[in-house]
């Protein structure tokens, strides 16, 4: 299938992104002393914003792209989650597989930055499981709901929400393409996926094998591969991605960014572009490479950042005109 072709088909499709749902806030201000109680800098602070992160970003992702997104995850019963759930339907993702669950806090990081520096993160959260009766009542939801959804995003940050059980029934039970952004300390959970996607430093902690070079790269992906029964996509920053296909078909897709301003979330826009694709029709081969290509983009941004089809489209339009 042609690039073009699948990136236009985008918009026909249906993603649901289960996980751990975060609300990032950025503290964006002046600092032209320091105080008199103690030796830091003082911020005046000249504006705030709220963004979606974590699981929500992957579905904000998905969601800018064009595909019908919806999140399925917890939020604490506090202002946090109810901003959370407000800045869902701002970007148009269904937010009514979200569960409020008040023994937990709405996971939040907050960013204090001046003169684009980030000067300090102050994070909100409780890691604890979710509760057995909040994990049944996922499971309930997506019993009935699951089969509405071309493909499924596992986004795990290890902060309670995706358990064993939740994890199995989705990979086990739903009859779909389910696409794992792990953990390692979950490694268990994500046997049998079609594709799960570590970056290296989680692969390395996933195998135990210490990444000397590309040939222990390779090792690694094989390694895990045959543990996880799945594909496995190992992201490595400037250097690229590397696919590892059951078949054993193995490429590497050199990195597409021009220039890296900011490297938060790019996993995220990874993960949410290769399902898309896939849901679209792409290869894993084709939807690794539109993959490159959003990524590259959103690290040339600031923040925890998203791409549209049109701006992949230039994209590739650019690299191809400058290599005829």
């Amino acid at each position: 299938m042609e690039t073009e072709e699948i990136l236009d088909n985008f918009k026909n499709k249906n993603i649901l992104v289960i996980g751990d749902i975060m609300l990032d806030k950025y503290i964006y201000g002046e600092v032209d002393r320091i105080s008199p109680e103690a030796p830091v800098q003082v911020v005046n602070v000249k504006k705030e914003k709220y963004i979606l992160g974590g699981a929500a970003n992957v579905a904000n992702n998905t969601a800018s792209l064009g595909a019908g997104t919806n999140i399925c995850g917890v939020t604490g019963e506090d202002e946090a989650g109810n901003i959370l759930l407000a800045c869902l339907q701002e970007k148009h993702i269904n937010g009514d597989m979200v569960f409020r669950d008040k023994t937990k806090k709405t996971i939040q990081k907050i960013r204090v930055v001046s003169q684009s520096q980030q000067l300090i993160r102050i994070d909100y959260e409780n890691t604890v499981d979710i509760s057995k009766n909040t994990e049944e009542k996922i499971i309930c939801q997506l019993k009935k709901k699951i089969h509405n959804y071309d493909v499924i995003v596992l986004s795990d940050y290890a902060k309670g929400t995706i358990t064993k059980e939740i994890a199995e029934f989705v990979i086990k039970y739903s009859n779909k393409k389910v696409i794992i952004d792990p953990k390692p300390k979950h490694k268990e959970f994500y046997k049998g996926a079609y594709l799960i996607t570590p970056n290296l430093k989680e692969a390395v902690e996933m195998t135990g094998i210490y990444a000397e070079n590309e040939d222990t790269i390779s090792v690694i992906g094989h390694t895990l591969m045959e543990e996880m029964n799945s594909h496995i996509l190992i992201t490595c920053g400037a250097q690229g991605m590397y696919l590892f296909k059951k078949d054993g078909d193995f490429f590497k897709l050199p990195t597409k960014a021009r220039e890296v301003y900011d490297v938060t979330g790019a996993g995220d826009t990874v993960i949410a572009t290769i399902a898309t694709a896939i849901a679209s029709g792409g290869t894993m081969r084709e939807a690794s490479y539109i993959a490159n290509y959003a990524a590259g983009i959103v690290v040339g941004k600031a923040g925890t950042a998203t791409t549209a089809v049109e701006e992949i489209k230039r994209e590739i339009k650019y690299d191809r005109s400058n290599i005829s």
